[in-house]
């Protein structure tokens, strides 16, 4: 007998996880785990090939790896026949374990592969602002997000003001004079 037979032929000897056709419902058992009920666990701990393959033993004390178990009775040739090994199966992964089993859950948000075109000045506050997707605007994007170039540069002085074609830089190439940054919506001081 094959250790998923042995396993399947144990579980089914608890009424709780049978429906009425006899067949296993792992849906019942995934949550008896879950929960660590003690029912299961001494089930479990009745077999000596299932007690090895699904427990550790520290100090004199057997520990379910709860991990284990639920990732065998979730691999999809545990129950070929039933239709239970398709609960809950649909979702996000993050290597190779669901966000259910991970105990996290995902914040998603339509266009979120996306990025807005949009002004912040008064003229543009009627146009209709445009959704450029990751996949089929990758160049609009990009563009999108180049870093901007500085213009119109002055340097204020004490006898006036000149043009900037240069920052004074240490050594380390960082820039070492104060910078006034006005913007559309505000000014910036480093």
């Amino acid at each position: 007998m094959s250790f998923s037979t042995k396993l399947i032929y144990l579980l089914k000897s608890d009424p709780r996880f049978v429906d009425d056709e006899g067949e296993l419902v792992l849906a019942a058992v995934q949550d008896r785990a879950w929960k660590i009920n003690r029912d299961l666990v001494t089930l479990l701990l009745s077999d000596k090939e299932i007690k090895a393959k699904f427990f550790d033993e520290i100090e004199g004390h057997w520990i379910l790896n709860l991990n284990t178990f639920i990732d065998y009775i979730a691999q999809k040739n545990f129950l070929d026949n039933s239709y239970t090994r398709f609960r809950n199966r649909i979702g996000l992964t993050i290597g190779g374990k669901y966000l259910r089993e991970r105990g996290e859950v995902a914040l998603v948000w339509p266009y979120k592969d996306c990025v807005l075109e949009g002004g912040q000045m008064k003229e543009e506050e009627k146009r209709k602002e445009i959704f450029f997707n990751e996949v089929l605007a990758q160049d609009e994007i990009n563009r999108l997000l180049d870093p901007k170039v500085l213009t119109n540069l002055v340097r204020y002085k004490a006898k006036g003001k000149e043009k900037v074609k240069d920052f004074k830089r240490d050594e380390n190439g960082v820039i070492r004079e104060n910078l006034i940054i006005k913007g559309k919506n505000r000014t910036m001081y480093t």
